[in-house]
């Protein structure tokens, strides 16, 4: 990969699939890259709405840039990853990630519009490409950013999921409650369109696969072989 035609890799998937800890293993797989974490903008948006106790009426009213904007969200680069601040204040990944937040953020994604969010979004990638390859973890990407280089669609069983999670929430929450959330969540995520298959899209089920390295070397054997053909 030369650093003169940087590529835009997208990674996207059902829930608990494991995007977020892939793309971070891609990270150490591809010299000059830099990860995205698109997911994270739509998760502040959840996170400042649940702290300034807004109702869903209002979500539904108000487009996803403007609450955006009304929440002072900025997006950093930081040690080769976005973070997120809110009114000058970063917002820790732990929070962002909660089950609290997971749930409100499809709720918010099922409702919002998304038009000024996703240019803000393509900006943003286009920003980094200049100097990175781009390697971006978030949903409807192929919507979004109709330039992405490679679109990956991450799956896994919903046993597997629920196992994931269980262990991404330190066994606090039960099992059943999990698949229930999950469930849900998937519903939601697919009523707004963003489990749409392109064309374009490499499919990889990473069940079987026992760890965060294994998955990505599934994902990077195919960025691989599709470079060589490039």
């Amino acid at each position: 990969m030369e650093k003169n035609k940087n590529i835009v890799i997208g990674i996207e998937g059902t829930v608990g699939a494991g995007k977020t800890s892939i793309s971070r293993q891609l990270l150490g797989k591809i010299e000059n890259s830099i990860l995205l974490h698109g997911g994270n903008i739509y998760r502040a948006i959840a996170y400042g709405i649940n702290e300034s106790h807004q109702n869903k009426q209002e979500i539904e009213v108000i487009d996803a840039f403007e609450i955006m904007q009304q929440l002072e969200i900025d997006i950093k680069l930081e040690n080769r990853e976005t973070v997120v601040y809110i009114k000058g204040r970063k917002i820790e990944e732990e929070d962002l990630q909660s089950d609290k937040i997971s749930m409100l953020v499809s709720q918010v994604s099922n409702v919002a519009k998304n038009e000024k969010l996703y240019q803000l979004g393509k900006d943003l990638i286009n920003k980094f490409r200049k100097d990175y390859h781009v390697i971006l973890s978030s949903r409807d990407i192929v919507k979004m950013y109709p330039e992405v280089t490679y679109h990956f669609f991450m799956d896994a069983s919903i046993e597997e999921r629920v196992e994931r999670k269980y262990r991404q929430y330190n066994k606090e929450i039960e099992k059943v409650k999990i698949r229930d959330m999950i469930e849900e969540r998937d519903r939601l995520q697919e009523n707004s369109g963003y489990y749409k298959i392109y064309p374009q899209t490499q499919i990889i089920d990473v069940t079987n696969c026992k760890t965060p390295e294994e998955s990505a070397e599934k994902v990077w054997q195919r960025i691989e072989k599709l470079e060589r053909n490039r």
